[in-house]
């Protein structure tokens, strides 16, 4: 319903209302009863109204701003002072004719003519009936036209179903009035004071919020309960289009209130945090600024930072994202964005420095002093990416600390182990809660540098999950051509790694990725020497466990006959970390008793160290004798470095099959196999009788069957063992071997050379039988590990068996 106001609701008629009065009474029964006893004129004036509709009964105001209505309204005024009012189909037409105009209207009374500052002229006019439209008669100066009446059909008074209806319009009309602010409580009054039902409808209908098309359908309908329920419909219609505009308001205004408290409550909060001395988020943000001043970043990364800068200014510092903005831009703060720490040229002080924390791995020194000489010249190389390989425990991560002081660089390490999710090398995106950047990045941080010596611990030990493949993400860490923008997802930008020295450290170059092994310079780091375990013991670890047990060298002295005991006899491995703990275990001894004030030897005895450690337990790689056909000792390389492998054959009655035990893998059972049947096609030339295959069975046995063994290199121990068995013939004493073997009785070269001279050493092996082609490896030992061997190097089989088996026959031969 429309905006309305009422002055007055005296029960006044209407009819010979003074043309001064204040009032405007509402229609009553009797007025309405006498208005529809009036006969209509035969001619009426017809006023056409653009954007209304006038019902029976009801007043409203007209503004007349066409030549013609004003001349109507003034003739009119002057004369009977009823006019015909009807609708406009289209309210844009200046000029409507009869065709423009509605054929239903309603006869209206002038009640009062107003002329206002504007020039225009407003009637207050009455509607009193319904008429229809017969015949236009003149169209100038204004438009007459006959009419009829519209008769109107009216439910009885004590109709019930009308009666319903006509509260339902009531009890609406009170909620329309009561939920829309533009309507004045005071109507409450007006439709209160309506006695009659009729005006009640009409009234309504007047005020509804419609359209004039609707209002002209209402005004039309000429069953009075029917319009009712019409009417009724779209007082429905209004209310709940009211109720959801009322909805939707009290919700926007909840919303900005709750704004405005925030607001309010931010601003208490920045002045509190001024009164206590505490940073505002303003000064937050012009503390980064005044920080970022400073950095030596590219003009790319300097408009970036501004940009997410300006975009934490615009944010709510309460919500969650204002947090990880505001990470975002200190890692921006805190990353050395082109800073570089300056490199040491000093190649002898860097020389020094290796061989003073690095007992042997010559070839990794000498790797890096050529890296630093040739930084030197050019002063603007891109850094290598060195990956150390090698068993564990020999020093490569440790390497790494030493390589960063001879370069003058800070030191980062981060460990690969385990690592199965691409996030922690690349980092997550910042749209995530939690989100943070990759462990290059932070370790970047951390240093302080964009140039320090990165350690890439136990690469090869990554591995895959459903999160993304690390080993994968780390081509582009790893690739001097791309690493130059490595792009890490929390970042969001390329930062460059090129002028970084990664040095990546793994014990097994199998498990790394081809691609990623093709971008790293592999370097072996071979296990050390009975010797250079000694002197290590010596000079690093011993001096090294006394001050972390708190005592001095006074305190306990340990010769090198007993450090070489303790190598020989308590450890087995290509490194130093068990021979530590053992060392650990002796100072330990020395403690208690300093502390339990007991009197104890300082100077170290072998009877002390079997006191304090027990008995010796690694003997087992002793040389063993060769009174017994068919034991032959072969060499092995294993994870923890060279060992010694004794190969036992037996005969037994049987049909020739051939047995192999010993927790042996596949290609060491082939290797047997190739053995027998090179013998079985060669037997004349070994003087073997042929028939003696078919009489008995082999058996082929590797000592120690719980550890795992496979590989070709004992080929050439398995044949020579066999031969031995089959002639019963004494194995040379004091000889090893190693070698692979084909059908046609070649020696193959093999690999570990440096690893099982030194197991064969151990086990005070005299004469070692290689491949040709293992000279080379043999050259690149040092003279020194090579004192008291003698080295055969072979091409076939049977120089082995010359050089390996004797004329002399075994003890307690059997006849075969």
């Amino acid at each position: 319903m429309g905006r309305i106001k009422f002055t007055d609701f005296d029960n006044m008629s209407l009819q010979g209302l003074d043309q001064d009065a204040e009032l405007i009474p509402l229609l009553t029964p009797e007025d309405e009863e006498q208005m529809n006893n009036e006969s209509l004129p035969e001619t009426l004036p017809i006023l056409p109204l653009r954007n209304t509709v006038l019902f029976p009964g009801v007043v409203i105001p007209i503004t007349a701003g066409r030549d013609k209505s004003i001349q109507l309204i003034k003739d009119a005024n002057n004369g009977s002072k009823v006019i015909g009012v009807v609708s406009q189909k289209d309210e844009s037409i200046e000029n409507p004719k009869v065709k423009d105009i509605n054929t239903v209207g309603t006869v209206a009374r002038i009640l009062r003519v107003l002329q206002m500052p504007d020039g225009n002229t407003t009637i207050i006019i009455q509607g009193k009936k319904r008429f229809e439209l017969a015949e236009v008669i003149t169209e100038e100066p204004y438009m007459t036209a006959t009419v009829r009446e519209a008769v109107e059909k009216r439910p009885e008074n004590d109709d019930k179903e009308f009666l319903a209806i006509i509260d339902s319009i009531k009890d609406l009309a009170f909620k329309i009035i009561k939920d829309n602010p533009n309507i004045p409580s005071e109507a409450n009054f007006a439709i209160k004071n309506i006695q009659s039902n009729s005006f009640l409808i009409n009234f309504v209908s007047s005020n509804l919020n419609l359209e004039v098309k609707e209002k002209q359908n209402l005004l039309e309908i000429p069953n009075l309960q029917e319009r009712a329920l019409a009417t009724l419909k779209y007082m429905n219609l209004e209310l709940q289009k009211l109720e959801l505009k009322n909805d939707i308001q009290s919700k926007v205004r909840s919303d900005m209130d709750q704004q405005q408290r925030e607001y309010f409550l931010h601003q208490q909060m920045k002045t509190i945090q001024e009164e206590l001395g505490g940073i505002s988020y303003e000064e937050e943000v012009d503390e980064m600024r005044k920080k970022a001043k400073d950095k030596k970043w590219g003009k790319k990364v300097k408009e970036h930072f501004e940009k997410e800068l300006a975009k934490m200014q615009r944010m709510n510092p309460q919500v969650a994202e204002y947090s990880i903005q505001r990470n975002y831009l200190d890692l921006f703060l805190d990353l050395p964005w082109n800073e570089f720490s300056k490199d040491k040229f000093d190649l002898k002080r860097a020389q020094k420095i290796l061989d003073r924390d690095h007992y042997g791995l010559e070839d990794v020194k000498k790797r890096i002093i050529e890296y630093l000489a040739v930084l030197k010249l050019r002063n603007d190389m891109k850094s290598p990416i060195l990956c150390l390989y090698g068993p564990p425990g020999v020093g490569k991560t440790s390497l790494g600390k030493s390589v960063a002081e001879a370069l003058g660089r800070e030191y980062v390490r981060i460990s690969l182990g385990g690592l199965r999710d691409e996030a922690e090398i690349r980092g997550h995106r910042k749209t995530y809660i939690g989100a943070m950047p990759g462990r290059i990045i932070q370790s970047l941080k951390k240093a302080g540098t964009s140039n320090p010596v990165f350690i890439l611990d136990e690469i090869d030990k990554l591995s895959n999950s459903h999160q993304g493949d690390p080993s994968s993400a780390m081509l582009e860490v790893l690739d001097p051509e791309q690493n130059g923008e490595f792009y890490d997802n929390f970042l969001e930008m390329g930062y460059d790694l090129s002028k970084v020295m990664f040095i990546a450290t793994a014990n097994n170059l199998s498990t790394i990725q081809p691609a990623l092994r093709d971008r790293m310079e592999i370097i072996k780091v071979t296990g050390y020497t009975i010797e250079e375990k000694v002197e290590i013991a010596k000079k690093h670890l011993l001096p090294k466990q006394l001050k972390e047990h708190g005592l001095t060298e006074k305190d306990l002295k340990i010769g090198k006959p007993q450090l070489e005991k303790i190598v020989e006899g308590y450890t087995r491995e290509s490194g130093v970390r068990t021979l530590e703990k053992q060392l650990a275990k002796m100072v330990r001894y020395a403690a208690k008793n300093i502390a339990t004030d007991e009197a104890y030897e300082v100077k170290v005895s072998n009877e002390i160290v079997e006191k304090v450690l027990g008995p010796a337990r690694l003997e087992r790689d002793k040389y063993e004798n060769n009174d017994v056909a068919g034991v032959v000792t072969g060499l092995a390389w294993t994870s923890v470095g060279g060992d010694i492998l004794f190969i036992e054959s037996i005969l037994s009655k049987g049909k020739g099959a051939l047995n192999i035990t010993g927790n042996l893998g596949k290609v060491m059972k082939e290797s047997a196999t190739i053995a027998m049947e090179y013998i079985k096609s060669n037997a004349t030339e070994f003087g073997i009788e042929p028939s003696i295959f078919e009489k008995y069975n082999v058996h082929i046995h590797v000592p120690e069957g719980a550890t795992p063994k496979d590989g070709p290199s004992a080929g050439i121990t398995m044949l020579t063992s066999l031969v031995s068995l089959f002639t019963q013939r004494k194995v040379k004493k004091s000889i090893a071997m190693t070698g692979e073997i084909t059908l046609r009785g070649k020696v193959l070269p093999v690999g570990g050379i440096k690893e099982k001279i030194l197991a064969a050493k151990r086990a005070r092996i005299k004469e070692i039988i290689l491949c040709e082609e293992n000279r080379r490896d043999i050259q690149e030992i040092k003279a020194e590990y090579l004192k008291g061997l003698t080295f055969h190097y072979v091409t076939d089989m049977s120089e082995v068996i010359k050089l390996a088996i004797t004329k002399q026959k075994v003890k307690n031969a059997k006849e075969l």
